[in-house]
Parts: C-alpha cells; structure tokens; sequence
C-alpha cells in the first residue's frame, strides 16, 4: 500500500470519528426542557442548597434566573396558569419530548401506562412522549410540588395545570376528578403555612413533596388544626394558639427528615 493511500485512510478514519462524535454530542432541547424545569422547582421550592439565610445576592441571581426561565417558558409556547392564582408555567397538551424527566412514576391505568412528573402527565408518541390531560379516576401518591387548594362544600380540591386531584383515604392517594362547577368553587386563601424547606441530604423535588405531605398529616393530628380547611378547622379563639401547634409540629417532623426549615 502506497504512503498516499495510508494517508487517506487515516483521513477517511478521523472524519467519521468526528461525525459520529458530533451525531451523539448533539444537543437535544427536550432534555433542555427538563433541566430548565427543574432547576425553576428546585429555586422556588428550596432556594439555597446548603439551608442558609438568603442573602440579597442570592435574591438577585434567583430573580434573574426566574427572567431566564420565563423567557424561555415563553419562546417554547409554554402556558402560564392563572386560575385561582396558581401562576405557573407548563407545557401545553400536545407538546413533544423525546425522552421523559429523571424520577418520573409510571401510573398504569385500564391497560395503558401515564407517566408522571411534578404535576405534568405524559404518554407515548411513537418513540417521543407527548403532554396529555389524565383521565378521571386514575390516581397517584402525590400532589404536584406546587398546587392551588380550592373548596366545594367541605371537602379540599388541589388543582395544578387545569387538573383538580381529591384525596381518597381508602386507596391513600389522591384521585383525578371532574372539574368542579365555578359556581361551586370557594376560593378562599389556606391560612398562612409557608414554611421555607431547604433538602440538606440532597433530596429532589418529589421526595420534598412527599415529606412535606406526610409531615403535614402528622402535624394536622398533632395539634388537631388543618391549615388546608378554611379557618385550619377550629375556633375563632384557638386559632392563634392551634397553628402555632401546627407549625411546631410540622418543623420538628421535617427536621427529623433531613430539612432546614425557616
């Protein structure tokens, strides 16, 4: 073999090393998706990673990050959800994305597979998966990280994405239901329980969720007051004294968990 024709092989062999390297270094804006997603729950949610006092530089850069996101959010056709004054983005039904977020739950339900991610439901697409209301009746473990409480008669409605979830203590998971009528919606603010919750053992988003919730049950039979419920379900004059109770409770089960909280 001529030393030409040596070169040209070696030629040949580096280009396609370079293609093939270029083909699986493509960057894939859905995954981008995901990213943005969950870095928006995580600087809402938790804000910063190591439990500290936020600084007013920290303020800033959240702020700046929040512009970033929204901008994008905007650009990709996501839809702000104002209803009831939930004011959050998400996907519009019908939005495709080739591979699905990290810690997604499968939710089976009569035959076919949902997927399940902070309050956002998927179904295949061909090899894609694509942004679809669920059906009534299917059910999942827990509410979306963020979710606007609502009231028809006595009983609490958790609404996210014009999705509205019921808690069904036979199955202890929370339902898809029909929307209920605007007429019978009560919209009255929860009492105040905001509670600044900072994961000191790296936990994401959902796990947040779910700790939260189950130390909020903890909390609500602890000191018999239910900040879900109009008035936290007690007295005008236990009120003061009950959610204190409440607050207390619910800040020594999430510390016993791993959690700062402010």
């Amino acid at each position: 073999m001529t030393t030409r024709k040596i070169h040209l092989g070696i030629a040949v062999l580096i280009t396609s090393s370079l293609l093939v390297s270029a083909t699986f270094a493509a960057p894939d804006i859905h995954n981008d998706d995901h990213r943005i997603q969950d870095r928006h729950f995580e600087t809402e949610r938790h804000g910063d990673r190591d439990g500290s006092m936020r600084t007013e530089r920290n303020e800033v850069r959240d702020h700046r990050d929040y512009r970033d996101q929204e901008r994008i959010y905007k650009e990709r056709g996501y839809r702000y959800d104002t209803r009831y004054h939930h004011n959050r983005y998400y996907p519009p039904r019908g939005y495709i994305l080739k591979t699905l977020p990290r810690n997604y739950r499968v939710i089976p339900y009569r035959g076919s597979n949902y997927y399940y991610y902070s309050g956002i439901w998927y179904r295949r697409a061909g090899v894609s998966f694509s942004v679809v209301f669920p059906p009534v009746g299917i059910v999942v473990p827990v509410l979306p990280p963020y979710y606007t409480t609502v009231w028809v008669g006595t009983t609490p409605y958790y609404y996210a994405d014009g999705v509205y979830y019921v808690w069904r203590p036979t199955t202890s998971a929370y339902e898809v239901v029909e929307a209920p009528g605007d007429s019978d919606v009560v919209v009255e603010p929860a009492v105040s329980q905001e509670l600044y919750v900072y994961p000191k053992e790296g936990q994401n988003a959902e796990q947040t969720a779910k700790d939260r919730y189950e130390c909020y049950r903890w909390a609500v039979d602890q000191a018999g007051f239910d900040p879900t419920q109009p008035g936290g379900n007690v007295s005008e004059g236990q009120h003061e004294g009950k959610l204190g109770d409440y607050r207390r409770a619910v800040t020594a089960c999430l510390e016993g968990r791993g959690y700062s909280v402010k």
